[in-house]
């Protein structure tokens, strides 16, 4: 004769089968997540050529390593100086714009406000501390000749300097890109979904980034025709005073490869709008014959079809 399962019993089966069920269901999800890429923002830094080493990161670290590169351009500073705080920021945050570290370091380059860094809301705030990196490394003299580890920790005092150097590759194609140097090189993968942007906010954030000056006066930077509800942000290209001696090389900033002059500042213009596409709802950016959009983004830049999208103008459109 059988007998009837006693409660203890049932109960221990049914837990069993809810933990079976809770475990399928998450294999299913990362079965579904590795298939379709999880629709996680994520952006992939690679070689001019396209056949070299390439790096990977999340959208929040190219949003923060592109203001890192903005800030120090505008600052007239080489894309040697660019790399070296690149490096730093990836050691001291992975380029994550932290609110805790080692006693009361903060932010990007884990400065302290006990040292004189300024007051944590300042740390923290990603365009002050990156322009007080620089104004410290300004200070090294010779510093771009110096080995990265030895410069960064002239500014650092780290207690482990070596640590830097495992950064320089990354950071160094990351500053090719994200000076303009390399064109074409920066491709991000935004989210699907979400609030329209505001042509405003990415205004005001490019104005924060690279200066009142990157928005010429008189309503540019609104649209093509100017009106103020265009979904387009549109901004004139002027190469800035020592492009030329800080490019490092040649090209014509068109179709891929190295650019300088006007041509390496509409690259950094165009590769910051991306880097910073999820976050602003940036949908299109259109630059020197190549546009990138958020809707074919897997296929990075492509050629243009529209004959306006020359050298002289990025074209930022935003999200509706």
């Amino acid at each position: 004769m059988s007998e009837t399962a006693s409660p203890v019993r049932r109960g221990r089966s049914l837990r069993f089968a809810a933990a079976f069920l809770v475990l399928l269901a998450l294999i299913g999800y990362v079965v579904v997540q590795y298939v379709t890429g999880g629709g996680a923002a994520r952006c992939v830094v690679r070689t001019a050529e396209g056949d070299g080493p390439s790096y990977e990161l999340t959208s929040e670290m190219a949003g923060n390593a592109a203001t890192i590169a903005a800030v120090g351009t505008t600052r007239g500073m080489p894309e040697r100086a660019v790399t070296i705080a690149l490096a730093t920021a990836l050691q001291e945050s992975a380029l994550r714009n932290i609110e805790h570290g080692d006693r009361d370091s903060l932010g990007l380059f884990q400065q302290r406000p006990s040292q004189g860094w300024g007051t944590p809301e300042q740390i923290l705030d990603p365009v002050y501390a990156s322009g007080k990196f620089y104004e410290h490394l300004a200070e090294v003299p010779g510093y771009s000749r110096l080995p990265l580890t030895v410069a960064a920790q002239r500014v650092q005092r780290s207690g482990f300097p070596q640590a830097y150097a495992k950064h320089e590759p990354d950071a160094t194609l990351l500053a090719a890109a994200l000076t303009g140097r390399a064109s074409a090189t920066l491709t991000c993968r935004t989210r699907s979904g979400g609030k329209p942007g505001d042509p405003a906010q990415v205004r005001a954030e490019l104005t924060r980034a690279f200066g009142a000056g990157v928005l010429p006066k008189g309503g540019s930077g609104r649209g093509r025709a100017g009106e103020a509800g265009s979904p387009e942000v549109t901004v004139t290209v002027q190469a800035p005073a020592g492009a030329e001696d800080a490019a490092g090389g040649g090209g014509s900033g068109q179709g891929g490869g190295r650019a300088d002059g006007a041509g390496r500042r509409g690259w950094e213009l165009a590769h910051w709008a991306v880097a910073r596409a999820d976050e602003l709802r940036v949908d299109e950016v259109s630059y020197g014959g190549r546009v990138w959009s958020a809707a074919e983004s897997e296929d990075g830049w492509r050629p243009s079809d529209a004959a306006e999208d020359g050298t002289d103008e990025v074209r930022i459109r935003i999200a509706r």
